[in-house]
């Protein structure tokens, strides 16, 4: 089965268009090619005005010489920015004590030296990391983040990779205190997420409690049937790269919080498009490595939740600063992220689209033999 979904995948991007043959594509290739049929005309031309402001938008990005990340046409170019928001799903004050958590105190390590560790790291290559799903229009990518990273941390406790229940985590994780958003489609955090899935008795197979909110609907609790669960978890210290850049090295994957505003159009390449004046903290995400291009420099290897056809096969690479030299700003409006209600007004958050803000791990353990 996963080896079928990767080669759809591969197959299925090799025949897309990429940024440099848009020189004669056209509002009919793209619905054609996204089997794009909409309700009216007036809707048609609606979509056609956003459409043709976007590709002049790449064309010119892409022209830029400067720039090193190319950008595409994909299934956002006909959306809004409304409709954008929506693929991500963090509605955020962060790192306060209204959390709704208890997570293990980070241990630092006094023997750190960041000229010690691997120059290139790629969780992907360890067999830990489960290929790139799609939430669709639902804003649950912090069920994603939290099940992909259950996933990997079983894997490394086992050497099982299997695939788990996003929907679960959706469906069963109530938010009283509006941590991340309202809950479900509307938004939630990996913490509160952590900490239901240990309170339940664990988190499910995908294929016993498959994922249903691929359009953006809510669905109620039902019953499970847990093979793993949280026996704890452990926050980062924010804003710091060294726990970050350790963590990947030496122990697994992260979820992370990022601004992914800006990313719909990303296509391949070292991405350093974020506002770091303002950054909005808005989506969850797995970090699964870091490297360096010998071209662009210097990045995090971060999995998204929209498709493998978004991006590098559903991979983006964020721009990965120095330890000298990180950059901060200041987000405006943490309730749009993972915050609760009644948090601070504004946050300081660090690293390239805020990378460096909020990243967690669970503990795990199973309580189903396979």
């Amino acid at each position: 089965m996963r080896t079928t979904l990767i080669l759809f995948a591969i197959l299925s991007i090799a025949v897309a268009v990429k940024w440099h043959q848009l020189h004669c594509y056209s509002f009919e290739d793209f619905k054609s090619e996204h089997g794009r049929n909409y309700r009216n005309a007036e809707e048609e031309e609606m979509r056609r005005g956003i459409f043709e402001t976007e590709l002049h938008r790449v064309r010119k990005h892409n022209a830029d010489e400067t720039k090193t990340w190319k950008e595409g046409i994909n299934k956002f170019s006909d959306r809004t920015l409304e409709e954008k928001a929506s693929m991500r799903g963090l509605d955020k004050s962060m790192l306060h004590d209204s959390k709704e958590s208890d997570p293990v105190q980070y241990r630092r390590n006094s023997n750190f030296n960041i000229n010690n560790l691997p120059f290139h790291v790629d969780w992907r290559q360890q067999g830990i990391v489960t290929p790139p799903k799609n939430q669709g229009n639902c804003g649950s990518c912090w069920t994603f983040a939290t099940a992909e990273s259950v996933e990997s941390y079983l894997a490394l406790a086992t050497g099982v990779l299997d695939t788990l229940s996003e929907q679960q985590v959706l469906d069963c994780t109530p938010n009283p205190n509006q941590c991340g958003g309202t809950g479900g489609c509307a938004g939630g955090t990996v913490e509160l997420a952590f900490a239901q899935i240990t309170q339940s008795g664990g988190l499910s197979e995908e294929w016993t409690y498959s994922y249903q909110s691929f359009n953006g609907a809510n669905f109620s609790c039902r019953p499970i049937t847990p093979v793993v669960t949280v026996t704890n978890f452990t926050v980062l210290p924010s804003n710091e790269i060294q726990p970050m850049l350790e963590h990947i090295a030496t122990v697994g994957p992260l979820a992370i919080s990022v601004d992914a505003s800006a990313w719909s159009a990303y296509e391949s390449g070292v991405f350093n498009g974020c506002n770091q004046t303002n950054p909005d903290l808005d989506h969850a995400v797995q970090l699964v490595g870091y490297g360096t291009d010998i071209s662009l420099g210097p990045y995090w290897l971060v999995r998204n939740s929209w498709s493998p056809f978004w991006g590098e096969e559903g991979y983006i690479r964020i721009m990965r600063e120095s330890p000298d030299s990180v950059s901060c700003g200041l987000d405006i409006k943490p309730s749009d992220g993972d915050g609760c209600r009644n948090g601070p007004p504004v946050v300081k958050v660090c690293g390239t689209c805020g990378i460096l803000y909020d990243s967690v791990y669970p503990e795990v353990q199973v309580v189903a033999q396979y």
